[in-house]
């Protein structure tokens, strides 16, 4: 990295780390959709939490969220629908045990409710790094090619400097996976959760 990072203008960005993707009990887990991958992630991310903050930054959870339209069911859009069929009537609502981020990252800063891949798509991700100064983000969630790459673009976009966390996030596919990894290389720097803590670690 050529420029020197500022921990205070810096924040870990996890994406869609929730019971609902990765607890058991969730809906990814009850339709039988559970991954050993996904499900290590949020230990792998901790410890770059916890230096991060003992150096002034923060912690960004973007929570995919389903909102409740008439009668309750939830506004799925139609690609999803398709693409994942048992979502049902109080799955990611907001509010709900399954939208909330799992256990072992409670509690982020800063909860942004996700409404489709990016974060930064039609939610207040602009007045939070806006308000915190934030020039940096450090990411890692899931899926690196839904979530995780269309949030790193954008934020690419705002001029926002990114970090990827290549063992920091996870896919259905693990070829798809490394293949983003590759194509978002041009665009972010690449490191492991292990390499980023020390990193961290090393500022003062």
């Amino acid at each position: 990295m050529t420029d020197a990072l500022n921990p205070a203008r810096t924040a870990l960005l996890t994406v869609d780390l929730q019971n609902d993707f990765l607890h058991p009990d969730g809906a990814y887990g009850r339709a039988g959709l559970g991954q050993p991958e996904m499900a290590a992630l949020p230990g792998r991310v901790l410890p770059i939490r916890d230096v991060l903050r003992a150096r002034g930054g923060s912690h960004i959870s973007a929570q995919f969220t389903l909102v409740p339209g008439l009668g309750g069911e939830p506004i799925i859009a139609a690609h999803l629908r398709k693409l994942r069929p048992f979502l049902a009537k109080g799955d990611f609502a907001p509010g709900s045990w399954g939208n909330q981020v799992v256990d072992a990252l409670l509690t982020p800063d800063f909860v942004v409710e996700k409404v489709n891949y990016s974060v930064f798509y039609q939610s207040r991700m602009d007045w939070v790094v806006k308000a915190l100064g934030i020039d940096t983000l450090i990411i890692g969630g899931i899926v690196t090619n839904g979530g995780v790459a269309s949030s790193l673009r954008d934020a690419h976009l705002r001029d926002i400097r990114t970090i990827l966390l290549t063992d920091g996030c996870a896919a259905f596919d693990p070829v798809v996976h490394e293949a983003t990894l590759v194509s978002l290389g041009s665009i972010a720097t690449r490191m492991t959760c292990a390499e980023a803590a020390t990193m961290l670690e090393g500022l003062t």
